[in-house]
């Protein structure tokens, strides 16, 4: 078979420069300029767009009730398993808040704490009166799952935050997403804190990424230290698992009862080329095994 060398090898290398000699030589000094561009364009590479993956992975491998692959570039699944079916949010639901929050709301907001911000479940050191800012409690609430936190945050939008949170996830599209508070903590033993699909947890990650970046890449670090009136509360982050990730961007856990372990990653699959996956109703530990699954599938499909 025969085979077309690459603009990097030196045989071609060697024709690229016969041939800018070979135009320099025929137009003169005069058309420079031009043969320069010509060069450049022969020897840059073209940028080319994402193609679509085919990505074939057997269902029973995940633990996960539901799985997706979403590729938010080219609006497309590569790869689901009960994609449609609404589940239990848990902390997933976090990306909403801080979604909904930093629309209306600057970073450097004051936010003081309330009793009823710290009735949610963990207790990670805030207290009553003490003010923050709003970009250190979000940071807070995505790194390491802070109840606490978010709960703050949410109030600062006043009473109506869970609607705006269910009207923002109207105007996504996303159809199976709903809330009932900004943690995702389940309300009851048989009634959970948010509720949506693998689709639309996907869609609202790339969302999420795409609109505020800078937050949701705070996500990979090992964990987050803030100061709250002189003294440092820290946490180790919830996505610390995933630190060895290929092409790890981003990424927000959840666990309840009802849930179970729910995770959703931002991944490069090529340089520049992100991809999603999410599951939902897997296990604490499994759901990491499950993201694991899923994007290595992504990369043998390259």
């Amino acid at each position: 078979m025969l085979t077309r060398p690459g603009l990097n090898t030196p045989t071609m290398r060697n024709l690229l420069r016969q041939s800018a000699a070979a135009v320099a030589a025929l137009v003169g000094p005069a058309a420079a300029f031009v043969g320069g561009v010509v060069l450049v364009i022969l020897l840059t590479p073209q940028a080319h767009a994402p193609r679509p993956l085919t990505v074939s992975l057997d269902p029973t491998s995940l633990t996960a009730k539901a799985a997706i692959l979403y590729d938010p570039t080219l609006h497309l699944v590569l790869y689901q398993k009960n994609a449609d079916q609404s589940l239990p949010l848990a902390s997933i639901t976090k990306l909403m808040t801080a979604e909904v929050v930093l629309a209306s709301k600057s970073p450097a907001t004051p936010v003081t704490i309330t009793a009823e911000d710290i009735k949610p479940s963990g207790d990670w050191g805030f207290k009553p009166g003490e003010t923050v800012a709003l970009g250190d409690l979000l940071s807070f609430g995505l790194i390491v799952s802070s109840n606490d936190a978010m709960a703050a945050v949410a109030s600062s939008l006043g009473s109506d935050a869970i609607t705006k949170m269910n009207e923002t996830a109207a105007a996504m599209g996303l159809t199976k997403t709903y809330f009932l508070n900004p943690t995702g903590l389940d309300v009851s033993q048989s009634v959970s804190g948010a509720y949506s699909s693998a689709y639309d947890v996907a869609r609202l990650a790339a969302t999420f990424y795409q609109d505020h970046p800078d937050y949701f890449v705070q996500t990979t670090e090992s964990g987050a230290t803030i100061a709250v009136q002189g003294q440092d509360l820290a946490a180790a982050a919830t996505a610390l698992p995933l630190s060895n990730l290929p092409g790890f961007i981003a990424g927000k856990t959840g666990y309840t009862d009802l849930a179970g372990g729910n995770l959703v990653v931002v991944f490069d699959v090529e340089p520049g080329h992100p991809l999603v996956a999410a599951v939902l109703g897997s296990t604490a530990d499994g759901r990491f095994s499950d993201i694991r699954t899923l994007v290595n599938a992504a990369y043998q499909a390259l």
